[in-house]
């Protein structure tokens, strides 16, 4: 009996596959591999603002590869690269990505860890909306990735669907304070440097990774239903305690409606900067000084990028064109902060924010806004007035037992408008709601 063919698993062809991952960010994310894991070592000197870093990024490969690529910005330069141990690779930059060519392919469904030594002046990756990623503080160093600002800092595959665990070593001058994602587990000074070592557990986004830098005091103001910390200038603390003081209601508020808080802590950090809107990471909102201002006129947006922590940060979007779902639910978690603090419901908020947005143009699509309209405002108000339509088409009860169920089936995973779609079905919501709220410029009545 004579032996069959021999089976050839095709090469994966890096060129040929360049088809972007997703149409608003072309050039962003990888094929052919997936990433499971980044341990990032990483040294800042804020003096001359320099970065150096070893970054060990354990994945999988989906095809079998000799080529592969990651996101990395211009401003950082590779020194060494190898992979599975091995430096028998050959690695070159160019136009934002990091291509490493390896003697030998490995094949689909094997491991790969690549282990990528780099440096230089970080600089914020211009990006559509301006420029993203890691960026000075007067004293200090603060990192804004969204939506693919993760590049200016580590290389990656630096596209929202593919979430990874880490853990983050950053060492600075010892007179300031670091602060990065996850739960801090050893803090070593030696000399004039101090070391900190974050273990980030739950799988997270290249864009939510975060490191802040600056000369802040670390307390705990809160311990129930979740630790909360903040990290601030001493001089902000009076203006802080009142303007943040309501965070443990706040959380108390979200975990009864929306379930339980999908992290192990809560950190709030305020820069000796002005910011003009806070930053969302995971298990991290950043402010600037400008936020307290010992008024609470802000407390809106303290609401806000909390609520991120569900809707965006656990349950994260695959495309950027379904950012209604990040965007819309942080809104609309303002309004029902509002409600459940003794201001204005939920309904007149909506009202208000209806009457308004059928004053401005009638040009974006809530479902894909496209590219020039990703932050634009409207998608914030009308993806909470699409929210706000649901609860009224469904009542309370199934609107917010249906937030409960997909914050808990889709907890830690990449959601899309279709899977929403398909779970309000089940409590009542009929899919002509979502084909004219987000799929046509014109916006229905308010139920």
């Amino acid at each position: 009996m004579k032996p069959g063919p021999k089976t050839v698993t095709p090469l994966f062809d890096l060129d040929a596959n360049d088809a972007p991952i997703d149409p608003y960010l072309p050039e962003s994310g990888n094929r052919g591999y997936r990433v499971s894991r980044y341990e990032l070592d990483l040294e800042y000197k804020v003096d001359s603002n320099r970065l150096t870093g070893t970054a060990q990024i354990t994945a999988v490969t989906t095809a079998t590869i000799a080529k592969f690529a990651l996101d990395l910005g211009p401003a950082l330069r590779v020194s060494k690269v190898s992979v599975n141990g091995s430096r028998s690779v050959k690695f070159s930059q160019q136009r934002g990505k990091l291509k490493i060519t390896m003697a030998k392919p490995i094949l689909s469904g094997g491991a790969l860890v690549v282990t990528v030594h780099y440096g230089g002046i970080p600089k914020p990756i211009n990006s559509f909306w301006g420029e993203v990623g890691w960026d000075e503080l007067a004293e200090g160093a603060i990192v804004a990735s969204q939506p693919n600002g993760a590049a200016s800092w580590f290389p990656c595959d630096d596209h929202p669907g593919s979430k990874a665990s880490f853990g983050i070593t950053i060492t600075t001058d010892s007179p300031y304070y670091a602060v990065a994602n996850g739960t801090l587990v050893r803090k070593q000074t030696r000399a004039s440097r101090t070391t900190w070592v974050y273990e980030q557990p739950e799988p997270m986004a290249t864009y939510l990774a975060t490191i802040q830098i600056g000369h802040y005091d670390k307390r705990v103001t809160s311990t129930e239903p979740v630790p909360i910390e903040a990290i601030i200038p001493p001089r902000l603390r009076q203006h802080f305690d009142h303007d943040f003081g309501r965070q443990a209601q706040m959380m108390e508020t979200f975990v009864r409606l929306y379930g339980p808080y999908p992290f192990a802590a809560y950190t709030v950090v305020v820069t000796d900067d002005e910011l003009e809107i806070p930053i969302e990471a995971q298990g991290i909102s950043i402010f600037g000084a400008n936020h307290c201002s010992g008024d609470r006129r802000f407390e809106r947006l303290v609401a806000h990028e909390l609520a991120h922590q569900w809707f965006g940060n656990s349950l994260t979007l695959g495309t950027w064109a379904d950012i209604w779902l990040h965007e819309g639910f942080a809104c609309y978690s303002e309004w029902i902060w509002l409600e459940n603090s003794g201001g204005a419901s939920a309904h007149d908020k909506a009202q208000r924010a209806y009457a308004m947005q059928q004053r401005l143009p009638k040009d974006l699509i809530l479902g894909d806004p496209g590219k020039a309209k990703l932050f634009d405002d409207r998608v914030y108000k009308r993806g909470a007035l699409a929210l706000h339509s649901l609860r009224r088409t469904v009542g309370d009860e199934r609107f917010f037992a249906l937030i409960q169920l997909w914050t808990k089936e889709y907890r830690y995973s990449t959601v899309s408008s279709q899977d929403f779609i398909d779970l309000a079905s089940r409590f009542g919501c009929p899919r002509t709601l979502w084909d004219s709220w987000l799929y046509q410029a014109e916006m229905p009545p308010l139920p």
